[in-house]
């Protein structure tokens, strides 16, 4: 890493830990922009443990390294097992933020019991991490296909199962379809992955996929299940016949298939689901600090790839310990900053979050102190 970039990660972590002698508490009003960096920052210092998605390893994994180039004595660890067990770990206290691709629900959050914040204090929830969800198969002989919404929820539901099926022949006229047993690959932990692959067959194909938008896969569903998206990927390469989903940064040398959006084929990449983002939507009902959004999974905008997934690094407004709130905000500041969304799309591929969104998620972090 350059010396410049250091000092430019520098300045972003010595703004976020400075401005917890002076920025708003909860209540106190509207978070304030970030300030101008000081010549001479406040230094953060001490160890964090979060936990969460493992979509969000590569990225947070290049967030913490920046974070300690530039703050040698900070030490982030990221437990990456999952979205459902970084949001129990938590809410449990066990860990002091979450990379979750699902938010919590307003019906969570008035429950309570969040033991990593203070008494009285807020969930901070801000999306830094935008990526495709990739769905990829193994099929010898075809090297593209293009499926429908409706015949994605089929094939995972179990009604489509041959490769040779007249859904999947209709829309693929010149592809050699063998008449071989289609095998679906799920996840086989709680994932936010699951949670917004499934919000995408509910959402579009509500009549053949009767589950919902679930973060668990339906127990006693065919096919094969996968642990996290490593094992996914490895399932589906190694599965004649396999297709399965996963993030589109564990994509790497499987074939990908395109969905229909309009009139319209559209593959996973980072340009189709920053797309899909800005027709998106900012949930209302909401703290100050919550950016929990709703996206439109039917959307018909050019170029949007609908099937994508919203990490949110959360975290609280107000922390037990000042230092454990100068490292969660240097962290998040780092990572919605320009530098840290270039450096994660860098190793992940994602999308990186538009200038408007980046200044609404750092007042947003603004309030924790």
């Amino acid at each position: 890493m350059t010396k410049s970039r250091i000092a430019t990660i520098a300045a972003i972590i010595g703004v976020a830990a400075s401005a917890l002698t002076g920025c708003t508490a909860p209540g106190d009003g509207a978070p304030r922009a970030t300030a101008t960096p000081t010549p001479t920052p406040t230094p953060v210092s001490g160890e964090l443990l979060g936990a969460g998605s493992t979509a969000q390893r590569a990225a947070v994994d290049a967030w913490t390294k920046r974070l300690a180039a530039a703050a040698p004595q900070a030490r982030v660890t990221f437990d990456a097992r999952g979205s459902d067990l970084g949001r129990q770990q938590f809410r449990a206290g066990a860990a002091s933020f979450a990379g979750s691709d699902v938010p919590f629900t307003t019906a969570e959050i008035a429950a309570g019991g969040f033991a990593a914040c203070a008494e009285g204090a807020e969930l901070v929830e801000v999306p830094a991490y935008v990526s495709p969800i990739a769905i990829v198969f193994s099929l010898k002989g075809v090297a593209s296909l293009r499926l429908a919404p409706k015949t994605l929820a089929g094939i995972f539901s179990g009604t489509i199962t041959r490769w040779d099926d007249p859904a999947i022949a209709a829309t693929n006229p010149k592809a050699a379809l063998p008449s071989r047993a289609i095998v679906p690959v799920h996840r086989s932990d709680a994932s936010g992955t699951t949670a917004n692959f499934t919000d995408y067959l509910t959402q579009t194909a509500p009549d053949l996929w009767a589950p919902g938008s679930v973060s668990t896969w339906p127990a006693g569903s065919s096919g094969t299940a996968a642990e996290g998206s490593a094992g996914v990927a490895a399932a589906v390469q190694g599965t004649e016949g396999g297709i399965g989903y996963l993030d589109a940064s564990a994509a790497q040398g499987l074939s990908t298939a395109d969905i229909s959006v309009g009139k319209d084929w559209v593959g996973p990449s980072a340009s189709g689901a920053r797309a899909a983002l800005d027709a998106a939507r900012i949930e209302q009902g909401r703290g100050p600090g919550d950016l929990a959004t709703t996206v439109d999974r039917g959307t018909v905008a050019r170029g949007a790839y609908p099937v994508l997934l919203i990490g949110y690094l959360i975290g609280c407004t107000r922390y037990a310990k000042p230092e454990t709130a100068a490292l969660v905000k240097a962290l998040f500041s780092l990572a919605v900053s320009a530098e840290g969304q270039k450096a994660a799309a860098a190793v992940a591929g994602n999308a990186p979050i538009s200038d408007e969104l980046r200044t609404k998620a750092q007042n947003a972090i603004d309030l924790i102190g």
